[in-house]
C-alpha cells in the first residue's frame, strides 16, 4: 500500500523525435523516486544525442531527486549525450543555485513553451 502512495508522487512521460528525447516529469522528486525516472531515462542514453528534462510540473525536490538528476547528468555525459532542463519552478531553480549545479546543468527554452527538437 505504501508503494502505491509512492507510484503517484511523480509522473515520467517520454516524447522522441530523432536523436532527442524530452522527458516530462510531473508531482514531485523525492527520495524513493530515483529508481523510476532512471528507468525511463537511462534506455534513452544509447540511441538519443540529447535528453531534456522538462520540469515545468515538477512542484518539490528533495536532494535525492536532485542527486538522481546528477546521476543521469554523469552517465549522459560518459555516453557523449547531452542532458539539458527546461521550465525550472522558483523551487527547482532556487535548489539547483544553492548547491552550485545551476551551472552545470545546461538550462533552455525558459520563456518559450516550446522545445526546439
Amino acid at each position: 500500500m505504501a508503494n502505491e502512495a509512492f507510484a503517484n508522487v511523480l509522473s515520467v512521460s517520454v516524447e522522441r523525435e530523432g536523436t532527442t528525447a524530452v522527458v516530462r516529469l510531473r508531482g514531485k522528486l523525492l527520495a524513493g523516486m530515483g529508481g523510476q525516472l532512471c528507468a525511463k531515462v537511462s534506455p534513452l542514453i544509447p540511441d538519443c544525442k540529447r535528453i531534456v528534462l522538462d520540469l515545468g510540473e515538477v512542484a518539490y525536490m528533495d536532494s535525492m531527486g536532485l542527486g538522481t538528476m546528477v546521476r543521469l547528468y554523469v552517465s549522459c555525459k560518459a555516453a557523449g549525450c547531452t542532458l539539458e532542463l527546461t521550465h525550472l519552478g522558483k523551487r527547482v531553480k532556487e535548489l539547483l543555485g544553492m548547491t552550485h549545479l545551476l551551472g552545470v546543468f545546461t538550462v533552455i527554452g525558459e520563456h518559450s513553451g516550446s522545445i526546439r527538437y
